[in-house]
C-alpha cells in the first residue's frame, strides 16, 4: 500500500465518513477471524475479529478486543469511519460550507462533540476538509467553521492520527506543528 497524505486522495460528496451505516456497509467487504484478545477456552473456537475493507478507497480498520462479533463489527465500523475521516477529503464548497451537523454541534464557538461518539468522524472529516481547503491554516478554517482554531485543534486531538497527518502535512510545507 502507498503512503497516504493529508488531502492526497479526494471523493464526490458526500464524505464517506458521514454516510448511513446502510450505505458505507454496502461499499465494504467483511473478513472474520481469530483474534489474540479475550476468550480463555472458548478463544480459537468462535470468529469474533471482525476486519472491514472499504473497496472504493482500499482502506481498512478492525476490532477483536470484545467476545462478541457484533460488538466488534460496530467498533471496527466506527475505526473505519475514523480512518475515511483522516485520509479521505472531500471538496469544500463556496459560500456557507457548514453542514447541519456542524450547525448543530457548535454553539458560541464551542464544538461539543465527544471521540465516542457516532458523529465524531463526519465532524473530523468536516474540519478535515476545511483546513486542507485553507491551505493548512486553521484559523481560515475556523472562521470558516465559525468555532475557536483551539477547539477546531482540541477537536483533532482527540484523535491523534488526524493530528499527526495534520502536522505531517503542516512540515511538508514548512509550517509548525500544532499542539494539543
Amino acid at each position: 500500500m502507498t503512503t497516504l497524505r493529508l488531502g492526497s486522495v479526494y471523493v464526490d460528496p458526500p464524505h464517506p465518513a458521514t454516510l448511513e451505516d446502510e450505505v458505507l456497509l454496502k461499499a465494504c467487504r467483511f473478513h472474520r477471524g481469530h483474534s489474540p484478545g479475550p476468550g480463555g477456552q472458548h478463544r480459537n473456537r468462535v470468529q469474533t475479529l471482525v476486519e472491514i475493507h472499504h473497496v472504493p478507497t482500499g482502506l481498512k480498520a478492525h476490532a477483536g478486543e470484545r467476545r462478541s462479533a457484533e460488538q466488534n463489527k460496530r467498533k471496527a465500523v466506527f475505526r473505519l469511519r475514523l480512518v475515511l475521516a483522516v485520509w479521505i477529503r472531500s471538496p469544500v464548497s463556496v459560500g456557507e460550507i457548514r453542514s447541519e451537523l456542524w450547525k448543530s454541534r457548535v454553539k458560541d464557538g464551542r464544538i461539543a462533540c465527544n471521540e465516542a461518539h457516532r458523529d465524531y468522524p463526519a465532524m473530523l472529516a468536516e474540519a478535515l476538509d476545511v483546513i486542507v481547503d485553507a491551505g493548512l491554516d486553521a484559523h481560515k478554517a475556523s472562521v470558516r467553521l465559525r468555532c475557536s482554531q483551539s477547539q477546531l485543534i482540541k477537536l483533532l486531538a482527540k484523535h491523534p492520527p488526524a493530528l499527526a497527518a495534520l502536522n505531517s502535512a503542516r512540515e511538508a510545507k514548512k509550517l509548525h506543528p500544532f499542539r494539543a
